[in-house]
């Protein structure tokens, strides 16, 4: 059965082995058709991915060759544009500059034939200039009045300290303050004020009044009385406090007490002071005044009243004050006025006040600054002298400068304009607070701040060592305040420049400024920075 089973099973499987061969024979042929035509699709894959590679590779050199060639067209372009723009630029300032030049040279051109300055007009027509008594060129140098320039009706005249018969502490203070002689005001006005009379003394700025009075009101002092003897009225705080710093100087020798009694300061402090005993106080009418009328300052031993800046302190503003001031003092007071400027209205008020008063006088036809060389810039426009301070920077090297303006408010404007455009400068008038006033002032010797924008609050007696320029943004409306102001510039026989912006209004007064002083001011020169 087995056997059977066996050769069946044998006999059944050789048409089985055929099929499976040939299926395994198609299975082969299928799978090496499959390889071939995996091959084939597989070069082809790599054959396209390839050509594709090259042609992105191709297509990012075509397109990075292109946005070059377009960023050098666009920066050629952008070039140009910038070209354009800066010749435009640069004939638009062109254009204003000779507009400028045009316009300035025009109102030159009436300007000097108002004033009748040599010049000739477009047709070449010369015109000659007015007769003029007394010139103060460029280059002359301050120095003291000549005795042919003095009126006095004082004869005696002492040229050293040594021959003043002085204390010896006040002599010692006064070669360590720096003084080697006096100068012709001292020469003159030192002995009639110790010898106790009435003193009306005028002298240019800057040829030392102030150590003038304060010698003199130092020698008359009696060491043993320990009251006020001496009352120094000034105008302003800063003057006041000034002047107090010269009496502490001179006197350091002579164990002088002092006090600066001025606004702005603590009452209290003023009144206990006073009231240990101050010998000589410097102040403001104001402050004077109330510190009389409270008691603290008392009048029984006061010598002498000397009012510094006369014209000023006895104009409108300040003579009611002065007058009650003086009505508060011993009937024998001795008087002393002192100022650069006498104008005939204070000499008529002081007639009211003073006892057949000693007068040294510097005839007005004498009375220039000769070390201060006076040049003007014509601006035509109010409009165009910011630009032409602005060039005027671009053009000199300032050391330090004083800039006037006529109102508070311009002060603050032209502050504001010079600080946007990046111009360190400073600004000081009568509305701040007398702290503030003082930093300022501090800062400004030190030479912290160059340059002070100012009214003619500092017009009046400040000394700064190191001032070498004075700009009149504007013209004083008062022409008496001129020689004040420019007198910052060259004090001491310093030499300084004054710079006058002047517009077709201003005319009149230059020329008003320039007879008064019998001066000339001439054009400013291309070299001014030479001069500073």
């Amino acid at each position: 059965m087995f056997r059977i089973i066996s050769r069946s099973v044998v006999a059944n499987a050789r048409p089985i082995h055929s099929t499976a061969v040939a299926r395994i024979t198609v299975t082969e042929k299928v799978t090496e058709v499959a390889d071939k035509v995996n091959k084939k699709v597989g070069k082809g894959l790599a054959d396209a991915i390839g050509a594709g590679q090259e042609a992105a590779a191709k297509t990012k050199e075509t397109f990075d060759s292109a946005s070059e060639t377009a960023k050098e067209k666009a920066g050629s372009a952008a070039a140009t544009a910038e070209q354009k723009k800066n010749q435009a630029t640069s004939a638009a300032r062109e254009a204003k500059d000779d507009l400028k030049k045009a316009s300035k040279r025009s109102f030159q051109v009436v300007y000097q034939l108002l004033l009748g300055k040599p010049n000739q007009d477009l047709e070449g027509r010369v015109f000659s200039p007015l007769p003029r008594v007394h010139h103060c060129m460029p280059g002359d140098e301050l120095q003291d009045a000549n005795p042919n320039e003095i009126e006095s009706n004082w004869d005696q005249v002492i040229d050293s300290f040594d021959g003043m018969d002085l204390k010896p502490e006040l002599l010692r203070g006064i070669y360590a303050y720096g003084f080697e002689r006096p100068s012709a005001i001292q020469q003159r006005a030192i002995l009639p004020v110790v010898k106790a009379h009435d003193v009306i003394a005028q002298a240019q700025s800057g040829t030392g009044k102030t150590a003038t009075f304060s010698v003199s009101i130092l020698q008359r002092l009696d060491a043993d009385i320990k009251g006020t003897q001496a009352l120094i009225l000034a105008p302003t705080r800063e003057l006041a406090l000034q002047i107090h710093k010269v009496v502490v100087a001179l006197g350091d020798y002579m164990n002088v007490s002092s006090l600066a009694c001025v606004g702005g300061t603590n009452v209290r402090e003023d009144m206990k002071k006073l009231q240990e005993g101050i010998q000589v106080v410097v102040g403001t009418p104001g402050r004077a005044s109330d510190m009389i009328k409270r008691g603290s300052l008392r009048t029984d031993h006061i010598k002498i009243l000397c009012l510094d800046e006369a014209d000023e302190m006895l104009s409108h503003g300040f003579k009611d004050q002065i007058y009650e001031v003086f009505q508060l003092l011993p009937g024998d007071t001795q008087v002393a006025l002192f100022s650069a400027t006498m104008p005939a209205e204070v000499l008529e008020v002081s007639k009211k006040f003073m006892r057949d008063p000693v007068r040294i006088l510097v005839k007005r036809d004498e009375l220039t600054l000769e070390g201060i060389k006076q040049f003007y810039i014509a601006v035509e426009k109010e409009e165009w002298k910011l630009d032409t301070l602005c060039d005027l920077y671009e053009t000199i090297t300032i050391t330090q400068a004083v800039i006037f303006c006529n109102t508070r408010r311009k002060v603050d404007m032209l502050t504001e304009q010079m600080l946007s455009r990046e111009f360190t400068v400073s600004a000081m008038h009568g509305d701040m607070e007398q702290k503030q006033r003082e930093v300022l002032m501090k800062e400004f010797r030190t030479g912290s701040t160059r340059v002070l924008i100012t009214t003619d609050l500092l017009a009046r007696g400040i000394d700064v060592q190191q001032v070498s320029l004075v700009i009149n943004y504007d013209l004083p409306t008062n022409r008496e305040n001129y020689i004040h102001r420019i007198g910052r510039g060259g004090r001491f026989g310093r030499k300084g420049v004054a710079i006058n912006f002047v517009t077709t209004n201003d005319v009149a007064m230059l020329r008003d400024i320039e007879q008064f002083y019998n001066t000339q001011i001439d054009e400013m020169p291309l070299n001014v920075a030479d001069l500073i």
